[in-house]
């Protein structure tokens, strides 16, 4: 039924594969490129200085017997040899990263200092050079032991320079006391405290002037400004004169007042109880001279002196104002009336009123209260 295969079953052969495709040729290798002149060149030399190469023809250089042309084409055929690194230009050369050790301990750069903290920082360098040193004390002698007087002048200069900032802060530190008991009290209780103590209203006007003299401005020639661009005719009333500036600065006739006499021709009285008639002054001055607690007194005092419309004139420490419109509406009750102010100046403020009646009997003003100047204790 079916055809027998075309093989021999009785020699146990296996049928024939499928033929296989017959390999594909690999190419021939491509010849090796003929060597250029400069190649020829550097293999005649390479070969004259081995003795094989003879240029003359003598048939000396070839020693294994064999022609110059098999040696050509042995050198040509030999591989190249690998081309040799370039060197790295100098643009191209980067520097060697230094060890970690000796980057740490590279100091960080300082940051830039602007022209105030320099400045800030040289004033403070002087200030620590100059702490121990007397004002006007000499540098040091190197050699203390060969100018005997020199050294014992100078440590007793520097004595008495201590001595005399320690009493100066002594001075400042019973001035700061005085100003805060004679502001804390009524000038009923200021008067008899400095009436005991003569001394200490001296020392208190001493205080007074050393810290006024830093004021761009002294309150006392404010007034005497304002009095010479009136008439000389005009009689003052100068209630707290310390030591008389206004009385000096002017023609005017000036009566002066204050709790103790520190120079001729100042009467002494409470500011509450002048000694001077009825409508008998002009203008009345309080520089500096609100003092004590018990103001409605002291400005209705000034009212009865000033005649109708007359002029009175309030100059006092800034910091010692609550509230300025409460002050001003306090006193334009007491029969005054507003006409300027100046509150431009950071240490005091300048008032001007003019009297219009007589205060309102019986009325209790709170508003006049002014804060005392009260020190931290040190």
């Amino acid at each position: 039924m079916f055809a027998e295969p075309a093989w021999d079953r009785d020699a146990g052969g296996a049928p024939d594969p499928a033929p296989r495709p017959a390999p594909r040729p690999r190419p021939a290798p491509a010849p090796a490129p003929a060597p250029g002149p400069r190649r020829l060149r550097a293999l005649l030399r390479r070969l004259e200085a081995s003795g094989r190469c003879d240029r003359d023809g003598d048939g000396d250089g070839d020693r294994d017997g064999g022609s110059s042309s098999g040696s050509e084409h042995e050198a040509a055929t030999r591989p190249r040899p690998r081309p040799r690194a370039r060197a790295p230009s100098c643009r191209e050369q980067q520097p060697e990263p230094k060890p970690e050790q000796e980057q740490e301990q590279e100091p960080e750069p300082e940051p830039r200092l602007s022209r105030q903290q320099w400045r800030n920082r040289q004033k403070n360098k002087r200030r620590q050079k100059n702490k121990f040193k007397a004002p006007g004390e000499a540098q040091p002698d190197p050699d203390p032991e060969s100018h005997p007087e020199q050294e014992q002048e100078r440590v007793s200069g520097r004595a008495a320079a201590l001595r005399a900032r320690m009493e100066a802060r002594l001075e400042a530190a019973r001035f700061r006391y005085l100003n805060q008991q004679l502001q804390a009290g009524s000038s009923r209780q200021a008067a008899r405290l400095l009436q005991r103590d003569p001394e200490a209203f001296a020392l208190y006007h001493r205080g007074f002037a050393r810290q006024a003299a830093r004021w761009p401005e002294q309150p006392a020639q404010r007034v005497v400004r304002y009095l010479r661009r009136r008439p000389a005719s005009l009689v003052v009333a100068d209630l707290g004169c310390g030591d008389c500036q206004v009385a000096r600065g002017v023609r005017n006739t000036v009566h002066s007042f204050d709790l103790v006499a520190l120079q001729p021709g100042v009467t002494v009285c409470d500011m509450a109880e002048v000694p001077l008639g009825d409508a008998s002054v002009d203008v009345a001055v309080f520089c500096l001279s609100l003092m004590g607690t018990n103001l409605q007194e002291i400005l209705e005092e000034a009212n009865r002196l000033l005649r109708p419309g007359g002029t009175l004139l309030v100059a006092e420490v800034a910091s010692r104002f609550l509230d300025v419109r409460t002050f001003v509406s306090a006193v334009t009750q007491l029969g005054f009336k507003i006409v300027s102010k100046d509150l431009a100046n950071n240490f005091f403020y300048f008032f001007e009123f003019s009297k219009t009646g007589r205060p309102h009997a019986g009325a209790t003003l709170p508003g006049l209260r002014l804060r005392p100047c009260l020190y931290k204790k040190r």
